[in-house]
């Protein structure tokens, strides 16, 4: 167990996510996934999680493994095409994780999705998380307009709406 990590969650505030990503942000996020949306036949979801459960860093949950349970959890994988997109971050980690469901996956690398995640972290380094948010969702919207075009009939299966995940 890593006390410095169990620490850092432990005492993250829950309202920490609101200085990196205030209601103007989010607006922009959810504007941004409405947009993209035209472009492909994909979905994306956008979610923000300040920190971990006590439990859950105890038990040693990486952000990979809390990013594929919200995943399941937010039913991205339940898409008709199997193109679901997760975006998630945990911010007492300075983590990225970017879940494809299996109908995208198996077209795109998982180098592409860490690429993605590289250039977010490079704008949240300099404190720009709404940039680095739009810059994330740009670039999955490009690989997912490349890989599945939008077909005549494209609904908007699942919510534009950035989810804040509260432990």
């Amino acid at each position: 167990m890593n006390f410095s990590r169990w620490a850092k969650h432990l005492f993250m505030p829950s309202w920490a996510w609101r200085r990196a990503f205030p209601h103007a942000a989010l607006d922009a996020i959810e504007a941004a996934i409405r947009q993209s949306e035209s472009r492909h036949n994909g979905e994306i979801r956008f979610a923000i999680e300040t920190s971990l459960a006590p439990a859950q860093v105890w038990r040693g949950m990486s952000g990979r493994e809390r990013a594929i349970d919200v995943f399941s959890n937010l039913r991205v994988w339940d898409t008709e095409h199997n193109s679901g997109v997760l975006i998630y971050l945990l911010l007492a980690d300075h983590d990225i994780e970017i879940v494809a469901d299996r109908g995208i996956a198996a077209q795109v690398e998982q180098s592409a999705w860490e690429s993605v995640a590289r250039a977010m972290e490079a704008a949240f380094r300099q404190g720009e998380f709404e940039r680095g948010a739009l810059t994330g969702i740009e670039q999955v919207s490009a690989l997912l307009a490349a890989h599945v075009p939008p077909r005549s009939s494209n609904p908007n299966e699942l919510a534009n709406r950035p989810v804040i995940i509260r432990s």
